[in-house]
């Protein structure tokens, strides 16, 4: 078997509302790269990497320009054996793991449908039928933002991810904090994520005065040491994301003491052989995870569907359903949420069935 074929789209995203975070990062209509790997033989493998701008390095137009400088080591290459061919395009070409990630899940796609496995079957098994979600919730007024999380709770979500920092005040962020843990009640999980955005001084004085809600912050400031030093001085359980892309990154948020949680997502580490790898290592290290990516559609929720199914369901703190927060969808048949919860495709390899048609003429084709 041998890839013959590799087809690229840029498509763009557009999200239900507007989704802004800290620092004046936005999320309205966000381009999303998709990709097509055939063979030979006739199989046909899908990959999807969304970056967010100005949120990690990473950013859609870069993609294609990666691949390009792969032609050499993919067409004609084994897609069966995905780490054997990732490892030969990491010496080809080194890092660029946002490019990587898209080609890594098309390589799985492939090799799942091989085998007439699932991808979960690949990733250690299933644990569970379905899977907790989170919702996140855009950073606004801080009455709106509760209104979201009441409605969201209504369809059976139990876990909250409140952005904060959009207004650049950190008593806002008290507010909104108080104002979502008010409308879903005690028990819920509530987490307040910066994305980076907060000075330690003002996430210490967002915890210290919220410290009696019962609630978790995420990712406040840019640098794990400081993250520490707000988890240290306000004593309320962490969890990292942006920080968080590698093992050197994760064994040093562990050995700070800042990594109760931590964002798994796929593009930060380079796709589902990666990602696979640091959900092993966060097994040894004792952070639950949220397994997840950047953004994207049903492409990259079905690969991290499958990579959260084959995670211990003490240990997985939730997964994301991206394509449930924009428009189009890629595949008609993908899964979507059901009472909080959501589960992993089936049929082999990812399983879902792409709408190449729906996707129009490709980008960049090479043979």
């Amino acid at each position: 078997m041998k890839l013959t074929r590799i087809s690229l789209w840029h498509v763009p995203l557009t999200s239900h509302e507007t989704y802004h975070m800290a620092a004046g990062k936005t999320c309205d209509t966000v381009e999303t790269v998709v990709l097509r790997l055939e063979t030979d033989t006739g199989e046909t493998g899908w990959g999807e990497v969304c970056p967010i701008p100005h949120y990690l390095p990473a950013y859609a137009r870069g993609v294609a320009a990666a691949i390009e400088e792969l032609i050499p080591v993919l067409i004609g290459a084994n897609p069966v054996g995905v780490e054997a061919l990732m490892a030969s395009a990491e010496a080809f070409l080194p890092d660029h793991r946002y490019a990587k990630s898209a080609l890594d899940i098309a390589l799985w796609d492939i090799t799942g449908q091989v085998a007439g496995l699932p991808l979960y079957a690949l990733l250690g098994g299933k644990f569970a039928d379905s899977l907790p979600l989170y919702h996140s919730i855009t950073c606004i007024a801080p009455d709106d933002m509760a209104d979201i999380a009441s409605e969201a709770q209504k369809q059976g979500i139990t876990q909250f991810q409140v952005k904060l920092g959009a207004s650049g005040d950190w008593q806002t962020d008290v507010e909104r904090l108080a104002k979502v843990r008010e409308a879903v009640g005690r028990g819920p999980l509530v987490y307040g994520d910066w994305n980076c955005g907060a000075t330690s001084l003002d996430a210490t004085r967002v915890g210290r005065d919220v410290a009696d809600l019962d609630v978790m912050l995420e990712q406040p400031c840019a640098t794990i040491a400081d993250c520490a030093r707000v988890r240290a001085a306000t004593g309320l359980p962490m969890k990292l994301d942006e920080t968080a892309h590698d093992t050197v990154s994760l064994l040093e948020g562990h050995s700070r003491g800042c990594m109760d949680a931590v964002a798994l997502k796929l593009s930060k580490f380079g796709g589902l052989s990666a990602t696979r790898r640091a959900r092993d290592l966060c097994l040894t290290l004792g952070a639950k995870m949220c397994v997840e990516d950047t953004w994207g559609s049903d492409i990259t929720t079905a690969a991290v569907l499958h990579l959260a199914a084959a995670t211990p369901p003490n240990r997985l703190l939730n997964t994301c359903d991206l394509s449930n927060y924009v428009a189009p969808r890629l595949a008609p048949d993908a899964p979507q949420r059901h009472a909080g919860r959501i589960s992993p495709p089936t049929a082999p390899g990812l399983g879902i069935a792409v709408n190449a048609e729906a996707l129009g003429p490709a980008d960049h084709v090479w043979e």
